[in-house]
Parts: structure tokens; C-alpha cells; sequence
């Protein structure tokens, strides 16, 4: 069986006691929380709750703006859809049967339809309007990435290294594609991009790999990191970031890999620097802002490579994905406290404890605020007094 690492226990194992004759100081220590002056404090709008959220366990399991909805899960199977404006119920779902429902992949809106993956592997369509179930199709390995839609087919990426498209109808596979998986690598996978007709996503092998949406046709593999060292541990390159795109160029970022800009055109690598990160990055449009597998927030240039600035303030705190809000950065942690952070400077404009359960996921934008899910369940619409 695929042996697999959640990213603390990696970084645990990659400066502790297993990697060799390490001392008893080599041991993974959390930065203490920043003190911050802040300079505003968002206000609450409305909160209610999805079930117990995803607790402790492992998960990327966003909310999803759309449709003029804002829809959240929880792991053990609910699926509510809120009024943005005031919280209330349009309508909830239960989707455990016999068995625990282990919601991990979405939630993704396209096609009039909600696209949410699973630990059982499997991927299940709701109705976007009643949450009616559409289907529900199973899929060879755990999908722990969010699906993506793009020419009428749902993209799903597995822990078995399988690209699998779907009908967005009606749960058929179209078509397949599958890459190596090591017998060592991280828990997670990277969500696909598409663009132009292309679907670009990393692989557990350390390559970000393109091929063709309509028949799934694999067009190129580039490595952004190549397995160096004596053990496993030493040796993991997965690509679990989503590839991010900006104009002709892709971005993309591997564990002990590189961030790599990729000329759309031509398949060939831009620029490459010297990045370790299993987390999906942000943009501002002109600079890319990566949180490395040490929790350091850095902002790069993204026409050169260039780092611009580099916040170790958080380390190891376990920090989610960057997102964009208004003209700040934003990140969470695992102790509940979201961080404002400068996109010039990178010094924290702003803190706050949101839930002492912590961030598993980082905030997303709504009209007239922003939606945040701590990891028990709690769903909070806030915004930024003027």
C-alpha cells in the first residue's frame, strides 16, 4: 500500500530524530504568534455552522462562492448552501450512507452543478440549486484535490496518480490518464489548471505534466525537482501545488523542488528558482507569493524569479494557502489566528484569532466581505470596517 505523509510529519521527520544523528534540539518548534499592531479589525456579519467541518484530519475541503450561493461540507457527508447576505439555509444535503462519506476534494461549481471528491474514491454531483444528487461515479484512488470543469468534462486527480475526466452529466469516464506514484509521497495532490484546450497538473514524481482536455492526450512532462539523497524521506519531489497561470506563462512549485515559470508555447521553463513548497500559491497579478514547506511567506517577480521579500515569522505554524483579499494578502494557521500581510513589504498589516480549532483553508472572497471555515465546522462571513 502507498505509504503516505501528512506536511507536519514530514517536516517533523526531515530535521528530527529519523534523520540520523540529529540531536535533541533538532526537533520541529512552532513560532510563537507574531504580535501584531493591527491596524483594523474585521467585523462579523453573520456565523453559523457545517457539522463538525474536517476536524483534525487532512483536507483542502474549500468553501465554494457561486451562483450567488456560498456553499460548504463537512468530512462526514453535509452539504449546506447559505443566503451570502445573512447566513440562512437554502438547502442542506446529507451525503453519508452506509458507510462515512470522508468529503476531501472541493467543493467545485460549474455546469449548474456542485462537484465534491472523496476519500472512498469518489466524486459526487449535486444540483447546485436544490442539492439534488446528480451522480455519483467512482474513481481509482482517494481524491483529495478539488475537481475541475472545463469542456464539459470534470478533471479529478487521485492519490493514485490517476487523471481521470468525467461527464459532467452523467459521471461516464471519458478518459484516463496515469502517471508514476512513488512508494513514498506526501498526503495530497495538485489540483489541475486549464487553459486553451490544455489541463496541466504535478505529478507525485516530481513533473508537471499537460495534455490535451478534449481527448486526454499527454502532451509533455517537465521535472520541477528531481529526487536527490540517501533515503525516501530525502527523496520526495511531489508536485501537490496547483499550477497557476498568468497570461503564456505557467507557475509551478514542487517539495523539495523549484518554483519553475513554464512558457505555455514552447513547454520549456522560463526561470527557475530554488522553492520548496507542497501548497498552492497566490498572485497579485505581478508577483507570485509561495508558502514554503518551512511556513515562510515569500513574494517573487513573476516576469524574473525574483524574491522581493520573505517573512519567516510564521514558521511551522502550519499555515494554509495564500489568497487575495482586496489589497491584502491573507493566510491562516493552525491555531485559528489569520494574518494581513503588506503584498508590498511583506509585514503584517493585521491579526486576528478566528477559531482556536484552527485554519485548514484559507478565506474566500464574497460580495461585501469574506466567507472563513474553521475546522470545526464554524462558517463566518466578516469584512473590513471602512
Amino acid at each position: 500500500m502507498k505509504k503516505m505523509l501528512n506536511k507536519a510529519l514530514v517536516a517533523a521527520v526531515m530535521v528530527g530524530a529519523l534523520a540520523g544523528c540529529a540531536s535533541e534540539e533538532d526537533t520541529i518548534i512552532m513560532a510563537p504568534v507574531p504580535q501584531v499592531n493591527s491596524e483594523f479589525t474585521p467585523v462579523g456579519q453573520w456565523s453559523t455552522s457545517v457539522g463538525n467541518g474536517v476536524d483534525f484530519y487532512f483536507s483542502k475541503l474549500s468553501p465554494e462562492y457561486a451562483y450567488d450561493k456560498v456553499f460548504v461540507a463537512s468530512r462526514n457527508g453535509l452539504v449546506r448552501a447559505l443566503n451570502p447576505e445573512n447566513g440562512q439555509d437554502l438547502w442542506t444535503v446529507d451525503l453519508e450512507q452506509d458507510v462515512p462519506a470522508r468529503l476531501s476534494g472541493g467543493i467545485t461549481a460549474g455546469y449548474s452543478q456542485l462537484f465534491i471528491g472523496s476519500e472512498n474514491g469518489e466524486v459526487i454531483a449535486l444540483n447546485e440549486e436544490t442539492g439534488e444528487l446528480a451522480w455519483r461515479a467512482p474513481v481509482q484512488g482517494e481524491v483529495l484535490a478539488a475537481p475541475v470543469v472545463d469542456s464539459n468534462l470534470v478533471l479529478v486527480h487521485t492519490t493514485e496518480g490517476v487523471l481521470v475526466a468525467l461527464d459532467q452529466l452523467t459521471g461516464e469516464q471519458k478518459w484516463v490518464i496515469i502517471t508514476e506514484v512513488p512508494s513514498l509521497s506526501l498526503r495530497g495532490n495538485s489540483k489541475p489548471a486549464t487553459v486553451s484546450g490544455g489541463v496541466f497538473w504535478g505529478t507525485a514524481n516530481g513533473r508537471l505534466a499537460a495534455a490535451i482536455v478534449e481527448r486526454g492526450q499527454l502532451i509533455w512532462q517537465q521535472p520541477i525537482g528531481t529526487p536527490q539523497g540517501a533515503t525516501e524521506i530525502d527523496r520526495l519531489v511531489d508536485v501537490d501545488a496547483s499550477p497557476m497561470i498568468m497570461g503564456g506563462i505557467l507557475y509551478a512549485v514542487g517539495f523539495n523542488g523549484q518554483l519553475t515559470a513554464i512558457d505555455l508555447r514552447s513547454g520549456k521553463p522560463a526561470w527557475k528558482r530554488s522553492y520548496s513548497s507542497s501548497t498552492d500559491m497566490a498572485n497579485d497579478g505581478s508577483r507570485l507569493f509561495v508558502v514554503t514547506d518551512k511556513d515562510h511567506l515569500v513574494a517573487v517577480d513573476a516576469r524574473s524569479g525574483t524574491e522581493l521579500w520573505n517573512n519567516k515569522q510564521l514558521e511551522y505554524r502550519l499555515v494554509t494557502a495564500p489568497t487575495m483579499i482586496g489589497e491584502y494578502l491573507v493566510v491562516g494557521d493552525s491555531e485559528g489566528y489569520l494574518y494581513w500581510i503588506d503584498r508590498f513589504t511583506g509585514e503584517f498589516v493585521s491579526q486576528q484569532l478566528v477559531d482556536d480549532s484552527g485554519l485548514a483553508v484559507p478565506p474566500i472572497v464574497v460580495d461585501g466581505g469574506y466567507v472563513v471555515v474553521t475546522r470545526n465546522g464554524d462558517v463566518k462571513k466578516l469584512t473590513i470596517a471602512q
